[in-house]
């Protein structure tokens, strides 16, 4: 401090030292001090003095302040110095008093060359980029704001650098993180800078996450009711999306337009809106117009405008246009947006048409914007914007250009006069005193008749009451009548406007429209009042009428249908090379596009004007003019001779397109024919496929039962060949044993049984006989024992009997009959024990042997018994078991069969149709060929499907290999 003291102040007494030499030594204590302290004092000083002396400064000091960035990078203090300085030398934001000295061409030159000298070096830029990375708000921001003047001075060569640089972009964009929004804001003009008219460095900056950031910020700061940061923001997504195909649809893609809406919720109180809010407001619907701008691929305007619709966008840009207190600039600006939302999309067109007017009783919004647009107190550039959306309305839109023209049409005219439609509006603004609503309402009216020939003979129709007591008019005619009176009608504006107006009206409403041409030369007044115009030599501003009546005079002869016999196409020529001359014809019809304001209009489709006289042209007629003026010309110069081969040539070429059109349609209808057939034929094929595959895995499960069948067959063969005694099982292809063989079998088994049973018994008699006869002390009790006994035989053998009886019939009898012989054996035992038997020496032993072994021999018996009813019981419930089993089986069997019959019966029918598809797409092809054969002969190129030949063959191969696959299986 000091040094600088000593430097600026000086000695009173000596002579006070330049701000050169001052400067100079600053410069040198820079360059030559070894303590960071005394440079960063001098480095502080040259700041302080650039402002003032920015050229000695920029000469002098910019190389040691460049070297001061590439040495002292650790002291943060003389960083940002040095920056300031290169800043204040670099930038033309010069003060009032500096402004007053110098020029400000001088002043942009100085800013030009010092950045030049300063990116001579390109490492100074990427030295600079890595100081930006510094967290240090002293060493941040003053290279953020030199970086932006660096751009602002050489913004090509700069970005050039930056886009070399690596990460030089990344760097940048970490700036709109920065907390503090000094920074934050700063960066966001960097950015602005950065991505001007560089569209590989717009894309970099788009995918670092520009958009998402950028709309942060916006929707912190208030959206539309934010400051100037989100005016910055708003410029910055432009300079990102205009003209930049990528971008755009990166943004649509990443529904960014959705975050879009919330930017137009204006409340109801709409009083006092701020300076800063109409800028903010203004921007952000500029935003919406560039991404559905008709400059764009259609294929990009047209899903931009369908994301608009379906997020509510379109919505409530409608609510703004229908609401009060809207400053007048937000409105135009309003409807022009709107117009590019809805132009060419139908789903947006039809919306806007279903719009109403908060009103009583309510109106459609169309209705009210032309009442605006015929309205002269209304602003010039409204109406223009009026003109833009119903033109935008009615593009491409052939529902809303019919219920345009229905309102003029004598049926649909609403009598009581209650409400004003569309039509009357437009035939009052053409009829009226004001020229420049005359021009509106006359092009408004020819778009709504752009290429429709149906509404151009429609309209035809259309009568108009000029004055009470005279019968009404034709629109046609009244149109011609006001343009013929000319200059005796006093209008306020451009006399030629409207003539130009009704002029490219007629135009438009006869191009393309025989009909039209007719009632139009029907008149006899008209073509005397159009040869009387362009044979006169009248001033420059009536060489635009005249060119117009050159274009509609030829538009009469080309589109002639020679059906007035006055006004033929050959009479017409003649009476033009008489009157007129085909020469001074042909120069007046160049004078339309020869003229500024046509060149104009055709740039774009938004008519925008800088002054109502400059109106003349729409976008939509310079291509009408730009088709017709050449085939007009033609038109004029070919001899009678060539009108008849031309008229001959055109109705052959008509006849052969119409033959043609019908021959295209058929082979459209058969082509769609041959395509439901493929995919009929694909269809089947999948199906065979898939009953191929049914019916092999329906044949394998029918082996496995077939083997199954065998196996339990061959285990039934072998279980009867264990069991004989129970009956042989006849079976023969799966037929079931008879019932009957198994009862006789078992009828015959038990029969066996009761031998054995009544030899035990008779055994049993014998041995009570034989007690009987023994001598007993107790005869009487003898003898009545035997009494007892005699009958137990004939009884048992009685009972024995009916068990037989009993068996034949049902075999569950078995169990009774064995618990009456154990009752049998129960008493004979207590009879034995009750009857006093005397027994004396060897006899009594011989009895209790006797008896003994008797009991032996009962219990033997009745255990076999027992046995012999387990066995049978086992064999039933077994022989059930496989009865079960052999049914089950057999039904299985059966419903494959019927299923295997019903698949084969399928497969042969799919099998019938394939070949009836593979006869029918075969005649196809012959009569495509014919066809084909019949257009090369009208002329027509055709080429040749050899493709679809080779397919059908195709098909027709794997249809032969599938049925031979077929007939082998």
């Amino acid at each position: 401090m000091n040094f600088l003291r000593g430097v600026m102040g000086g000695q009173s007494s000596g002579p006070q030292p330049s701000g050169a030499e001052t400067i100079q030594k600053l410069c040198d204590r820079v360059a030559s001090s070894t303590l960071l302290d005394d440079r960063r004092d001098a480095v502080r000083a040259l700041k302080s003095l650039s402002k003032k002396y920015r050229l000695e400064v920029g000469v002098q000091a910019m190389p040691h302040l460049i070297h001061v960035l590439q040495t002292d990078r650790s002291d943060s203090e003389i960083i940002g110095y040095a920056l300031d300085t290169l800043y204040n030398i670099i930038s033309n934001d010069l003060e009032e008093e500096e402004q007053e000295e110098n020029s400000q061409k001088q002043t942009e030159d100085l800013g030009s060359q010092f950045t030049e000298l300063f990116i001579k070096q390109q490492d100074n830029i990427t030295l600079l980029l890595t100081y930006l990375e510094e967290f240090d708000f002293h060493v941040r921001w003053p290279g953020v704001k030199l970086l932006t003047v660096l751009l602002k001075q050489q913004g090509p060569q700069v970005q050039q650098i930056i886009l070399v640089s690596p990460m030089g972009v990344s760097r940048l964009m970490d700036l709109l993180a920065d907390s503090r929004e000094v920074i934050r804001n700063d960066g966001v003009l960097l950015l602005q800078q950065l991505t001007k008219s560089n569209a590989a460095i717009q894309k970099i900056v788009a995918f670092e996450n520009a958009f998402e950031r950028l709309l942060d910020i916006i929707t912190e700061e208030g959206n539309s009711d934010g400051g100037i940061v989100v005016e910055d923001c708003l410029l910055l997504l432009q300079n990102l999306l205009k003209n930049n195909n990528s971008n755009q649809n990166f943004f649509k893609e990443g529904s960014y337009i959705q975050r879009m809406k919330p930017w137009f919720e204006v409340g109801d109180d709409n009083a006092g809106w701020s300076a800063q809010k109409v800028t903010n407001l203004h921007l952000m619907l500029q935003l919406v117009r560039v991404l559905v701008s008709p400059t764009n691929p259609p294929g990009a305007t047209s899903s931009c405008q369908r994301a608009m619709f379906h997020c509510g966008l379109l919505q409530q840009l409608c609510t703004i246009l229908m609401a009060t207190g809207v400053p007048a600039d937000i409105l135009t600006e309003t409807i022009n947006t709107v117009s590019e939302v809805i132009r060419g999309c139908q789903m947006n067109q039809d919306y806007f048409a279903s719009v109403n007017a908060p009103s009583n009783p309510p109106r459609p919004a169309i209705v009210v914007l032309l009442m605006s647009m015929v309205n002269e107190r209304q602003p010039f550039v409204l109406r223009c914007a009026v003109l833009y959306c119903f033109q935008c309305f009615l593009y491409k839109n052939e529902k809303g250009q019919g219920e345009i023209v229905s309102t003029l049409l004598p049926s649909t005219i609403d009598a009581t006069g209650n409400s004003v439609s569309a039509g009357q509006l437009l035939c009052g603004g053409l009829f009226s005193t004001d020229s420049l609503s005359n021009w509106c309402a006359a092009v408004a009216l020819a778009h709504a008749l752009q290429e429709n020939a149906t509404l151009k003979e429609q309209l035809l129709r259309v009568q108009l009451a000029t004055s009470i007591g005279n019968p009404p008019v034709s629109l046609l005619q009244q149109c011609t009548n006001i343009l013929s009176q000319g200059d005796k009608i006093d209008r306020r504006g451009s006399k030629v406007q409207t003539r130009v107006g009704l002029l490219m009206l007629l135009c438009t409403w006869l191009s393309n429209c025989p009909i039209a041409v007719t009632h139009f030369l029907h008149n006899s007044a008209n073509v005397p009042f159009l040869t009387g115009q362009i044979a006169e030599n009248l001033g420059e501003e009536e060489h635009l009428v005249q060119g117009l009546c050159a274009l509609l005079l030829g538009i009469s002869i080309y589109y002639n249908d020679n059906s007035l016999e006055n006004y033929k196409k050959e009479k017409l020529k003649q009476l033009i090379e008489k009157r007129i001359g085909k020469e001074n014809f042909v120069e007046k019809l160049g004078f339309i596009s020869k003229h500024e304001f046509y060149s104009r209009a055709a740039q774009k489709p938004q008519p925008s004007f800088s002054s109502p006289d400059h109106m003349m042209f729409d976008h939509e007629f310079t291509k009408l003019v730009k088709e017709l003026e050449g085939i007009i010309t033609k038109a004029v110069y070919k001899s009678s001779e060539e009108d008849k081969q031309e008229e001959e040539v055109k109705k052959s070429l008509e006849q052969h397109d119409n033959i043609v059109t019908r021959y295209k349609s058929i082979i459209r209808v058969q082509d769609q024919e041959l395509e439901e057939l493929k995919k009929q034929v694909e269809s089947i094929k999948v199906q065979n496929e898939q009953l191929q595959t049914t019916v092999t895995q329906q044949m394998s499960q029918i082996q496995q039962h077939k083997d199954q069948y065998n196996l339990l067959k061959v285990q039934l063969g072998k279980d009867n060949q264990h069991h004989s005694s129970h009956g042989d099982v006849a079976q023969m292809n799966g037929v079931q044993p008879e019932e009957i063989s198994k009862l006789q079998g078992e009828i015959e088994e038990w029969k066996h049984k009761l031998e054995l049973l009544q030899e035990q018994l008779k055994e049993r008699d014998s041995l009570i006989e034989t007690l009987k006869l023994s001598p007993a002390a107790g005869g009487t009790t003898t003898e009545q024992s035997s009494q007892t006994n005699k009958p137990s035989g004939p009884e048992v053998d009685t009972e024995l009997y009916k068990e037989v009886e009993t068996l034949r019939a049902q075999t569950q009898s078995q169990s009774t009959d064995i618990i009456k012989l154990q009752s049998e054996k129960q008493e004979l035992l207590q009879k034995l024990s009750v009857t006093p038997v005397p027994v004396s020496g060897d006899n009594g032993t011989i009895m209790v042997a006797k008896t003994a072994d008797l009991e032996r021999r009962l219990s033997a018996l009745l255990q076999e018994n027992k046995e012999l009813k387990n066995e049978i019981a086992a064999h039933g419930d077994e022989k059930a078991s496989l009865k079960q089993q052999l049914d089950s089986s057999n039904s299985t069997v059966a419903i494959l069969q019927n299923e295997k019959s019903k698949l084969q019966k399928e497969v042969a029918e799919s099998k019938k149709e394939q070949d009836d598809l593979l006869v029918l797409l075969a005649d196809q092809d012959q009569k495509i060929i014919a066809l084909k054969d019949k257009l090369k002969e009208l002329g027509e190129s055709v080429e040749d499907d050899d493709e679809l030949e080779s397919g059908d063959q195709g098909e027709e191969d794997e249809g032969e290999d599938e049925e031979d696959d077929e007939e082998d299986n």
